[in-house]
């Protein structure tokens, strides 16, 4: 058993559980932390100027590299700073090791400055949350949050760090890592139930989650899809691309809003869940999304989605890379070795639909892209078209993203990270730690420019650490979102045209020159034809650039 001390030993039971990289910005509680890390090279400090920037890069970086992530924040004010992005990673399911410095425990019963209890403010947001009390509890909690973080449903934990605790010295055994098996095999006979019903529906659709591009279940969702023909949509909040963009079963996001979901489930006659989101919707609404009566079959990982909103007529608990096979199996034996006989018929309407939506959107894309400022879906065309195969898309772009999943040809389950809790400002950071995470990929972040204010410090984070991350700021100077949904109340705003707390023009934000400041360089584009060769520009560039995107502020229907 070694003699140590706590920081040395918080610091060798991250690199056992197969941490590289800890994000964080210091403060005075953490300075045992600082401490450590000056003699410990098998780890490196990723510095973000503000606690939000940190939590959201760690984010990023769990959810590519799929490995734990780790961040350190300062005591009260710090965690409360990185709660918005606390929550976007709690709903990504990102396995993330949070941990704060709390004062020497011999002076919290003064409630000396800055201090309060911290594992009651991360709770909601976290999977487990505690603080070590004594070095030599250290080991062990380190691992047991290590193996919950990481463990099906996947999600961060939190964890206090008391300056006394790390500044201990001991004789210290210090464990080893637990990985719990997540390819859990949904039963033989709910797959058969499931199975008998895709079997006899005539009109089946899937709705591929999150669970598919975590487990790496693309091949086996794909498998099952085309045994049936049977339409493919990701979530409407989806945050991965669960379901290649470029397949031709594959129909876009379902809506976010309940009428336009039930509108594109009624003409189906059985819902086929692959760890998908049934609903988080935007809006409340009279008209219930799920028609009447129809059934559903939901696989996923996480026992408490299941049947939470919508009562499952097969209700299986399992890892789709797992149990997706088992259920082809299972329907080439009713299909006689082969597809459903309507298989190929179904594919090819699913097919024709996809080509007239692209084809559509493509064309309403070029027809606006001599127009300035720049339409939104202008600039997206632009960018699907200019993304080299292998790039990677941050997407933050709120509500100018429309066409985005129908016209990118995102093909694995790496290529595309979406904004899956809501909390804005996470797209800067996040798409620093996706590039951290895939280093040798072209990453490209679409972000509002709203949202780009709440985390601009990662700016100087990308400076800093070199990192070649293309940012396109989609600049409609307002909260156009807001203006969208407050006009459709048909209240005082819609009367009145006014619309309190929703534009940035007074002044502008000059975002190259913000940018600039911060050590990105950039440019700003007022025409579509500009943006394929500007991205090219960005991409070659070797590090760090920003392209400010004029983009039309209209929000009216």
């Amino acid at each position: 058993m070694p003699f140590m001390a706590g920081k040395q030993v918080f610091l060798e039971l991250l690199k056992q559980e197969g941490v590289e990289l800890l994000f964080g910005n210091p403060g005075t509680t953490e300075l045992p932390l600082m401490d450590g890390l000056a003699r410990e090279k098998g780890i490196r400090y990723i510095l973000a100027l503000q606690e939000a920037v940190a939590v959201a890069m760690a984010d990023g970086y769990a959810q590519a590299s799929g490995k734990l992530a780790a961040a350190n924040v300062h005591i009260s004010p710090g965690l409360g700073n990185a709660m918005g992005m606390l929550y976007d990673a709690f709903k990504a399911g990102s396995p993330l090791l949070l941990t704060a410095g709390q004062h020497d425990q011999s002076m919290t019963v003064t409630e000396p400055v800055l201090w309060s209890e911290l594992p009651p403010v991360a709770r909601p947001y976290v999977k487990w949350s505690t603080e070590v009390h004594r070095l030599e509890d250290l080991p062990r909690i380190v691992h047991r949050a290590a193996k919950v973080a990481l463990t099906h449903p996947t999600g961060p934990v939190f964890l206090s760090l008391p300056v006394d605790v790390l500044n201990a010295e001991r004789d210290l055994e210090l464990g080893e890592p637990t990985r719990v098996d997540p390819r859990i095999r949904g039963s033989r006979e709910a797959v058969e139930r499931a199975a008998d019903l895709l079997a006899q529906a005539e009109r089946p659709l899937v709705v591929a989650g999150d669970a598919v591009a975590q487990g790496g279940a693309h091949a086996e969702l794909i498998e099952v899809a085309e045994l049936l023909g049977a339409p493919v949509y990701t979530e409407g909040m989806a945050n991965r691309c669960n379901f290649p963009f470029s397949h031709p079963l594959y129909q876009g996001a379902i809506p976010r809003l309940a009428p336009g979901l039930r509108a594109l489930l009624q003409p189906h006659d059985l819902l086929f869940s692959v760890g998908g989101d049934l609903f988080t919707l935007s809006l409340p609404s009279d008209v219930e999304p799920m028609p009447d009566g129809l059934p559903l079959i939901h696989l996923d990982v996480d026992a408490w989605e299941i049947g939470k909103n919508y009562p499952a007529k097969v209700a299986i608990v399992g890892d789709p890379k797992a149990t997706l096979p088992d259920l082809a199996e299972a329907l080439r034996k009713r299909f006689g070795g082969s597809a459903h006989p309507d298989a190929q018929r179904r594919l090819a309407e699913a097919e024709g639909r996809r080509a007239q939506t692209t084809a559509d959107l493509t064309k309403r894309a070029l027809t606006e892209s001599g127009r300035t400022p720049i339409p939104p879906l202008a600039l997206v065309h632009a960018v699907a078209e200019s993304l080299p195969p292998d790039g990677v898309i941050v997407d933050e772009s709120i509500s100018s993203g429309g066409g985005l999943r129908e016209l990118l040809r995102c093909r694995d389950a790496q290529s595309f990270y979406g904004l899956r809790g809501g909390g804005i400002g996470w797209g800067l950071p996040a798409a620093l730690g996706v590039k951290l995470a895939l280093p040798h990929r072209p990453v490209v972040a679409l972000v509002g420019d709203g949202s780009a204010m709440y985390t601009s410090q990662a700016f100087w984070t990308a400076a800093h650490t070199g990192l070649g991350v293309v940012f396109v700021i989609i600049n409609n100077r307002s909260y156009r979102i807001l203006k969208q949904r407050v006009h459709a109340l048909k209240g005082f705003s819609a009367q009145d045209d006014l619309y309190v707390g929703m534009d940035l023009d007074t002044p502008l934000i000059d975002f190259v020159e913000l940018a600039h400041s911060l050590g990105v360089p950039g440019e700003r584009l007022e025409k579509a034809a500009e943006i394929g060769p500007a991205l090219a520009r960005g991409l070659t560039s070797g590090g760090p650039y920003l392209l400010d995107v004029h983009v039309d502020a209209s929000f009216k229907p």
